[in-house]
């Protein structure tokens, strides 16, 4: 009988285990009952958190620069580089995790840090830049982004607006001449599994402004303040898919740099080297911290298994909880799902021994499949 060759293609568990992690622990369960079976890991992300370290997991050189984070104090943010192809995640420079616990600041967080960590990609030679948005703590629609590349947004008197996308209310003119030239040499890939457009019903303030702390109050000053700066940049280009990620930075990123938008899942697994490592597989394991409804728009673990099922290889998932259906599973190309929920029924236990649980998992994969 021919040795199983399973490659190990999963996301992170959020606040449990990374996507490196997962792998690891995935593969030591695996080994225990079958130790003959070969396994390769490829770590994957969407372009949310995390893509960062998922081409650093791939092979790409990670590095690092001092940036401004969303509140405007100093922040040091990862990005990778393979030859000329550079990986920045925005949630490294402008994400929530770089929030005090309990502080948020939706009307006047800003993306500047962004648009200098692309800058640092522009600097290490980048001819294309994958840029992975999601996570962010900001609703600025990309204009402190776009102000750290050159642009400037002034008000009435000619003075710079304020932070945010509360400062965008006073936006009278919008100058993008002093724009880097070197963007216009790029080709910028805008990566992402939300396609929302920039406002109304379910536009970036609306859809993701709650979870950044936005009051109902501030959601309608975000709307309108968006809705307006989108009025002097470019109407059009704010109902395009992707212009709502991420507090609408997808929006500056297409209309202000020639961003194209694709979905993060397609462009990570494109980057990551994922078809020739399928190839060389017979089983494939994939997952994130939750299968759900969400999952089947665009998040890493439906990618993987639309890849796998075009190529006729068999998918099984693994999940910190499961709230899909088997037929949904199935109708996503997933044969099986495990959720460590069914070793430990407290999620609160689930999440503290995540690693442990995982191996436990992974046992009962390779005897289900293995064997």
């Amino acid at each position: 009988m021919e040795t199983a060759r399973v490659l190990v293609a999963a996301d992170k568990f959020k606040g449990s285990l990374t996507a490196v992690q997962v792998a690891e622990r995935v593969t030591a369960g695996l080994r225990r009952v079958a130790p003959e079976v070969r396994v390769e890991t490829l770590p994957v992300a969407d372009g949310g958190d995390g893509t960062v370290a998922a081409a650093v997991a791939a092979g790409f050189e990670r590095r690092e620069a001092r940036v401004t984070g969303p509140l405007g104090d100093p922040v040091t943010a990862a990005y990778a580089v393979r030859d000329t192809t550079a990986v920045v995640e925005m949630a490294e420079a402008s994400g929530l995790q770089h929030l005090p616990a309990g502080v948020f600041a939706p009307l006047t967080a800003t993306t500047y840090g962004s648009g200098e960590l692309l800058l640092a990609a522009l600097e290490a030679g980048a001819r294309t830049i994958v840029f992975g948005v999601g996570g962010s703590a900001t609703t600025d629609g990309g204009a402190g982004m776009l102000a750290a590349l050159g642009a400037r947004f002034l008000d009435a008197d000619g003075k710079p607006v304020g932070p945010g996308g509360g400062g965008l209310a006073d936006l009278a003119t919008a100058d993008l001449s002093g724009l880097d030239p070197r963007l216009g040499e790029v080709d910028l890939i805008l990566a992402s599994d939300v396609d929302n457009p920039l406002t109304g019903p379910k536009g970036a303030p609306e859809v993701y402004g709650r979870q950044k702390g936005a009051t109902e109050d501030d959601i309608a000053v975000l709307d309108a303040a968006l809705a307006h700066y989108a009025s002097v940049l470019g109407p059009e280009q704010a109902d395009l898919p992707g212009a709502g990620a991420a507090g609408g930075i997808g929006y500056g990123a297409l209309v202000a740099l020639g961003a194209r938008f694709r979905p993060g899942i397609e462009v990570m697994l494109d980057v990551l080297g994922f078809a020739p490592a399928l190839a060389r597989a017979t089983l494939v394991i994939t997952g994130e911290g939750s299968l759900d409804e969400q999952t089947l728009h665009g998040k890493a673990p439906a990618g993987v298994a639309a890849a796998a099922r075009a190529a006729g290889i068999e998918v099984v998932a693994v999940c910190g909880r499961l709230a899909l259906a088997p037929e949904a599973l199935g109708g996503a190309g997933i044969r099986r799902a495990y959720a460590l929920t069914e070793l430990e029924p407290d999620p609160a236990v689930c999440m503290a021994e995540a690693g442990p649980l995982l191996e436990r998992v992974a046992e009962s994969i390779a005897r289900d499949f293995l064997r």
